[in-house]
């Protein structure tokens, strides 16, 4: 195993702590067949939760072409993966949320001398909004009313701008548990966004990684809010979609509709999101716009973010990461995370982006 010379006891034991993830991917079929591949090592990866899905599936597939590489992906959530990957302790990370100015403008311990690191758009989903409500399989919502209920101004079920948003609804007289994130979370940065663009009277918060208030049930990680939800009563939480499972999504109103979530309609807002300013020519950073009023738009979604150096201080770190992120930001990486995660592949015209400031990494 090779890494970058700062941070190395701290990736032995990330290694160490994930290994179960490696064996995994290599059951599900990594050490089976043959591979023409010489590329060799083991990679590091920290980050976003909402990436589990799709990274496990990348996992199996990169590790079946390269079966001499083993790749660990942890998902710790976005506010660890980009503090492992600042200070070394992974070679790459996972991120809901952009490197901030104030990241972008310290050091990188992976990262070559006077070099930066990249944003680099992997993954895009939907945010599910999920309940668990006694009696009520289906649940609309607007995002005032949204934000009212996280911040804790709205607390019972039968509230009144409930009832008038879901009239057929038989909504309990019943206090509302409202489960976020406890953890830093880019989930939480991108509800928090999609909240404070549309509702700002309700939201006045500006959007963070960390959860502004203090009402509600914090939950650590993507798994504990779906768990929290799941196994709680008259709960309502948030998500990536990939996470739901069998339960039950709000519709958003985008527009005069109430929109429920798909992998398309989630696309077609970053598809018309401009390029954030400011940032390195191959820094990819979408400014997402949660303004649109198409309801074939889904408005209320994450880009996640595979975060790598321009360039690597340790040739054979780079060699490893330009691979693996050459893979999942493929044609065939990208059918993998929508198999397995129900992703929305990156468009022709991002994909290409995407493509060529992989190749820069040096």
């Amino acid at each position: 195993m090779k890494f970058s010379k700062v941070g190395r006891v701290a990736v032995i034991a990330a290694v160490a702590a994930l290994s179960l993830t490696s064996c995994a991917a290599n059951e599900s079929g990594a050490s089976e067949g043959s591979s023409d591949s010489t590329l060799s090592g083991e990679l590091v990866g920290i980050g976003a939760s909402s990436q589990g899905s799709a990274q496990e599936a990348w996992i199996a597939g990169f590790q079946t072409a390269h079966q001499d590489v083993t790749v660990n992906y942890d998902p710790q959530g976005s506010g660890a993966g980009r503090e492992s990957f600042i200070s070394g302790a992974a070679a790459f990370a996972g991120s809901d949320s952009l490197l901030s100015d104030d990241e972008l403008a310290g050091d990188f311990a992976s990262c070559a001398p006077d070099t930066k690191a990249i944003d680099l758009p992997v993954y895009i989903s939907p945010i599910a909004v999920i309940f668990n409500v006694d009696g009520v399989d289906e649940l609309n919502v607007d995002s005032a009313t949204l934000a009212k209920i996280f911040s804790g101004e709205i607390t019972s079920w039968d509230d009144p701008a409930l009832v008038a948003l879901n009239p057929d609804a038989s909504l309990p007289s019943a206090a509302i548990t409202a489960v976020h994130r406890s953890d830093d979370s880019g989930t939480t940065k991108n509800f928090a966004d999609y909240l404070n663009k549309t509702a700002p009277d309700a939201w006045a918060e500006e959007p963070s990684d960390t959860f502004p208030f203090q009402s509600g049930e914090g939950a650590q990680g993507t798994s504990g809010v779906v768990s929290a939800v799941s196994n709680g009563s008259n709960t309502i939480g948030y998500a990536d979609a990939s996470k739901a499972g069998d339960l039950s999504t709000a519709k958003i109103k985008v527009g005069e509709e109430f929109v429920g979530y798909t992998a398309e309609a989630a696309a077609a807002v970053v598809e018309e999101s401009p390029m954030a300013e400011g940032r390195e020519a191959n820094d990819i950073a979408i400014q997402l716009d949660r303004m649109t009023t198409d309801p074939s738009h889904y408005p209320l979604v994450l880009v996640s973010y595979a975060i790598a150096c321009q360039e690597y201080a340790d040739a054979e770190d780079a060699e490893l990461v330009k691979e693996y992120l050459t893979y999942i930001a493929s044609e065939e990486g990208q059918t993998v995370a929508v198999d397995a995660a129900g992703a929305a592949p990156l468009s022709s015209e991002l994909s290409a982006k995407v493509a060529t400031a992989i190749e820069s990494i040096k």
